[in-house]
């Protein structure tokens, strides 16, 4: 597509709605493909392959950047590593180990957390200024979440029974939070696409050697057929790529504060979307902890002004700090 098709493309009305509509579909399919999957593509392959893919699709758009800033990235390759571990290496890695043992809806429930996490750990690391509403809004969300894990029994806590992935993806969504964090502290100035390549390609390299132990000793990998490609094919295209260029323009043209609004779609397209595919059904916990979960994230981040995600021009002006 030439530049100056995509640029009446970003101009027509609506757009950038459409796109932010389709990025919280995108990223609870993401969800339920896991834990549809997980009898025929071992979560480890799927966190591999995944990548090699997205990888394979963005390379040749993304390599030119990463000859041409050779000395940002040899310069800021530690900052760049930690990032990708986070991110590409750890986040979908435990995203996809969760869904071995836990829902769709779960996952979708507590991966909608990512804003309070990100609010947490910046108070926490970067000494950002938490008001009252956002520690109202935080603790909700907590609440919410032991809600969804509980089950709605506080006993399944005390007595250690809680479902291991509904705590592996607390996990994942602390990996995505210190992510967060550590991109606002440590400033790569690197275009987006050239930082979104050199992301997946080291984060890729991250995931390959547990991958490969997984292939060895554990999993011994999948057979590849329609039935595993795909739903590989989707999350790498879908909410691996699509969704990441859909957040940016719609960030981009409507602004951070009415874009993440969007975000709490996810778990509403995830349960409807495990109903459908997955048949999951609804439980009273989930009502009430998607609730405190819901109002803990609009107290939580109403004051917040920046995206999760850095925008292209953030990374190209190399301002990625709130």
């Amino acid at each position: 597509m030439s530049s100056e098709n995509a640029g009446v493309l970003t101009r027509i009305p609506g757009l950038a709605y459409f796109g932010l509509v389709l990025t919280p579909l995108f990223w609870a399919g993401n969800a339920v493909v896991a834990r549809g999957t997980v009898d025929s593509i071992p979560p480890l392959s799927m966190a591999f392959w995944r990548w090699v893919i997205a990888l394979a699709i963005l390379l040749p758009f993304g390599l030119p950047g990463i000859w041409r800033h050779r000395q940002v990235i040899r310069q800021h390759f530690g900052s760049i590593l930690a990032l990708a571990t986070f991110s590409v290496g750890a986040f979908n890695t435990l995203l996809y180990l969760a869904a071995t043992t836990t829902t769709a809806t779960n996952i979708a429930l507590i991966n909608a957390t990512i804003p309070v996490f990100v609010a947490l750990l910046a108070w926490i690391m970067l000494g950002d200024r938490t008001r009252p509403v956002q520690a109202i809004g935080i603790a909700l969300a907590i609440a919410g979440i032991i809600t969804v894990i509980a089950r709605g029994d506080l006993s399944v806590l005390t007595r250690l029974q809680a479902q291991p992935g509904d705590l592996i993806m607390v996990a994942a969504v602390f990996s995505w939070g210190l992510f967060s964090v550590l991109l606002r502290r440590q400033t790569v100035p690197l275009p987006a696409l050239t930082f979104l390549t050199t992301q997946i390609l080291l984060g890729t390299l991250v995931v390959l050697p547990f991958y490969l132990l997984d292939l060895a000793f554990y999993s011994g990998g999948f057979e590849l057929s329609e039935k595993t490609a795909l739903p590989l094919l989707y999350i790498a295209i879908f909410p691996g790529i699509l969704a990441y260029g859909f957040w940016n323009h719609g960030v981009h043209k409507i602004g951070p504060a009415r874009a993440a609004i969007f975000l709490y779609l996810t778990p509403v397209f995830a349960s409807i979307l495990a109903g459908i595919f997955l048949a999951e059904s609804l439980g009273l916990f989930h009502v009430i902890g998607g609730l405190l979960i819901l109002v803990g994230l609009v107290l939580a981040t109403q004051v917040r002004t920046k995206p999760h995600y850095p925008t292209s021009e953030q990374f190209a002006k190399g301002d990625t700090h709130d």
